[in-house]
């Protein structure tokens, strides 16, 4: 399994490549007028408008004020593609399901496993359950 880490504060997550459509840095976006809080606004990449979330606020992770965003990572969803802001893309990498420790948490069902790095661990999300709930 592939997987994009990135990090947001102090903690690193990862999301299964299968799901990236891209990785750019940040660029100019557009705020909607009264839209929900967890959408942070538009972003036109290539011609093609973006809805952006803010990943931070749907996790339920403080952003830090002096970290800036630097990059957007670009999810294919079921009929469309969001954009979530992160504060850096650390890595792509190449991971065995036997290092995968599943998670049963009912607070947090977004979460799919543990990977356990020997300086670190990572929390990979199941992007879809998490934009959906």
């Amino acid at each position: 399994m592939q997987v994009v880490i990135f990090r947001l504060g102090d903690e690193q997550f990862a999301v299964e490549t299968a799901k990236v459509q891209g990785i750019n840095d940040i660029m100019e976006i557009t705020r909607v007028p009264k839209a929900p809080a967890h959408i942070k606004g538009l972003i036109n990449l290539r011609g093609n408008v973006i809805s952006l979330l803010n990943i931070n606020l749907l996790l339920g992770i403080q952003k830090l004020d002096d970290v800036e965003q630097n990059n957007i990572i670009i999810l294919n969803m079921e009929d469309e593609h969001v954009g979530i802001t992160v504060d850096e893309v650390d890595e792509v990498l190449e991971i065995e399901e036997s290092v995968l420790e599943k998670v049963e948490d009912n607070k947090k069902p977004y979460v799919k496993g543990i990977i356990n790095f020997k300086d670190r661990v990572v929390s990979l999300i199941d992007i879809d359950k998490l934009l959906i709930n």
